[in-house]
């Protein structure tokens, strides 16, 4: 990932910001400059809080270059307890506990790097509670 593209994500990966719109009340992570369900533009930025539940999962076990040691890995849509739904990696998992309905909290962790003298990009992912 770029560097500076890393630099404008970091208030969504290590401080979980959302928008929150004023007209509304519609949470959106990442934030946007018009909110989807009425069209306001005005918008509150909030902390989410880190826990969610499962909507749909899947496991990659031929992922792309930039993944293959990791897999295999889970990833899955994940519904946040404060409304919006984000698409994130699983982590610390056992088969059982990939299923729909499942709770999980976001962790800070690692995402990949940019060979070895590049960049290290940390972010959020889910884990099993």
């Amino acid at each position: 990932m770029p560097t500076a593209r890393a630099w404008r994500e970091y208030p969504q990966r290590y401080r979980y910001e959302a928008a929150v719109c004023k007209k509304c009340g519609k949470w959106h992570f990442p934030p946007r400059l018009v909110c989807d369900a009425c069209k306001g533009e005005e918008f509150e930025t909030r902390v989410m809080r880190r826990t969610g539940t499962v909507v749909v999962s899947t496991v990659v076990r031929v992922p792309p270059a930039q993944f293959k040691d990791q897999a295999p890995y889970a990833m899955a849509i994940v519904r946040m307890d404060d409304g919006p739904s984000i698409t994130t990696q699983i982590v610390d998992w056992q088969e059982a506990q990939l299923k729909t309905g499942a709770k999980v909290k976001l962790e800070f962790r690692r995402i990949s790097d940019d060979g070895e003298a590049g960049t290290i990009n940390y972010g959020y992912k889910a884990v099993p509670v």
